[in-house]
């Protein structure tokens, strides 16, 4: 059978580091009601503001990491794209952008004109948030509903305790902890308290006290962003033999003045050179491929910081981008992803 397309969906990208691209990216990512959950009056007026300075300084940062060949995103998309295409043998291996280009809507009705009505839809986070999976998904349906499209969708979900995933990413690691290093900081992106609150089922559990994530039920766990991170990075460290001490957890890419979960990377970064760390290695496992929030936010930036507050050295982990094993195990997790109804 060949009729069954895998398509993988990541973030996305400006088009290219040009001040009007990264205004027309930074636009539609930011009013996406998944990422900014507020009323459609309140949001325009606060990206508008936003887009004011915003892009003149996102532009710098992407051409500090902008490659040869385009967004880095894109470029280690595109090559794990290429890698499952080995591994996928139902039919065509496509690859979409929530924001930017290859847009879902350009790609599904590409495949539907195809004849394919099987696809398998891959949200490339390994942790589940309505700014990330529930955004794809809901685009996706969207598309369908308004082209009518005859598609129908099984749906990877988030696999973050899943232990192909896990053996992948502590695996992609493992060289640079045999290494002489002081500490690991697992640095997962940030997200509002909000996101999280609203989405406890029990309506009693978010934030109630400095365990939470911890002793978190099934129910809460499922829903639960920080929960989620907190679980990825006790079982990495577990994989790498790590003792406790040896391995923190932080957010990074904080944006506005909304709360946002803690502890904060940049505090972390600090507080861990002052206690005296001077080899720091990274690893950011909320994103599968590496990009601006890893390779500037914390490859750049985050070096930057860690060695003005006295320390040294800071080695970025690369993300999973298109290791083989990693591709091998997106396989068998696309493979078991179940039909949506």
């Amino acid at each position: 059978m060949t009729d069954h397309a895998l398509l993988l969906v990541n973030l996305g990208s400006p088009a290219s580091t040009s001040v009007a691209d990264v205004r027309s990216y930074l636009n539609q990512f930011l009013m996406d009601p998944y990422v900014i959950d507020l009323p459609w009056p309140v949001r325009r007026l606060l990206v508008s503001l936003i887009l004011i300075k915003r892009p003149e300084q996102s532009a710098h940062a992407y051409a500090s990491i902008w490659w040869d060949e385009g967004s880095p995103l894109v470029v280690l998309s595109r090559r794990l794209q290429q890698q499952m295409t080995a591994q996928w043998t139902q039919g065509p291996v496509e690859l979409a952008m929530r924001y930017g280009e290859p847009s879902l809507e350009t790609t599904l009705t590409r495949l539907a004109a195809q004849g394919i009505q099987k696809v398998t839809l891959a949200p490339l986070y390994p942790q589940f948030a309505d700014s990330t999976v529930t955004t794809v998904i809901e685009e996706a349906r969207r598309v369908v509903k308004d082209r009518k499209l005859n598609v129908q969708f099984s749906i990877l979900q988030p696999f973050y305790d899943q232990p192909e995933y896990l053996d992948a990413l502590a695996a992609s690691a493992q060289r640079y902890i045999e290494q002489d290093y002081d500490h690991l900081l697992l640095s997962f992106h940030g997200l509002p308290e909000r996101h999280l609150t609203k989405l406890d089922p029990t309506g009693q559990h978010c934030f109630k006290d400095a365990d939470c994530c911890k002793n978190a039920s099934p129910q809460v766990l499922a829903t639960c962003y920080r929960a989620q991170c907190f679980s990825v990075a006790r079982d990495v460290a577990e994989r790498l033999g790590l003792p406790d001490g040896k391995w923190s957890v932080a957010f990074q890419s904080r944006l506005g003045r909304a709360k946002w979960i803690e502890p904060y990377t940049e505090a972390r970064l600090e507080a861990l050179a002052q206690q005296g760390v001077k080899k720091l290695l990274v690893m950011c496992p909320a994103f599968v491929a590496d990009c601006i929030e890893t390779l500037e936010e914390i490859g750049d930036r985050g070096l930057e910081q860690f060695r003005e507050a006295g320390g040294e050295e800071l080695v970025l982990v690369p993300c999973l981008n298109d290791d083989p094993q990693w591709a091998a195990a997106l396989n068998t997790l696309c493979e078991r992803a179940p039909l949506s109804l």
